[in-house]
């Protein structure tokens, strides 16, 4: 076994080009944004469900809403505890939220997200 050099340099390289994406970006994250609330959803206080699940799991309530809505012709959301709103992404999401650039290109932006909503939908109108 006379290749015991190159194994240790051949193993250095892969250690070495394996990790250079970690420690190339070691200390240069970036915070996450805070989406900007419109003063509606200020003053709302609270969307279809809590800020906690609604941050991870919007994406799974509007693939929800989509289907129920364009499928089963079923327009009503009733959330954990009890109440009732409109599965609407343009009426129900972004009548409080109608900030997109500040509440939702921010977060899609920082996490390089491209969400297929705008497809279909109209942009909503900026209220500034």
């Amino acid at each position: 076994m006379n290749d015991k050099g190159k194994i240790i340099v051949g193993l250095i390289i892969f250690v070495a080009v394996f990790t250079f994406p970690f420690w190339y970006n070691h200390g240069s994250a970036t915070q996450p944004p805070e989406p900007k609330l419109t003063d509606k959803a200020k003053k709302a206080e609270k969307c279809v469900e809590d800020t906690t699940y609604m941050r991870t799991e919007h994406m799974q309530i509007l693939d929800e809403w989509r289907d129920t809505v364009t499928r089963e012709d079923k327009r009503v959301y009733v959330n954990k505890s009890g109440k009732e709103y409109m599965a609407s992404l343009s009426n129900t999401c972004m009548d409080c939220h109608s900030n997109k650039e500040d509440f939702c290109d921010k977060c899609h932006t920082y996490t390089s997200v491209d969400p297929y909503c705008w497809d279909c939908h109209t942009y909503p109108e900026e209220k500034k």
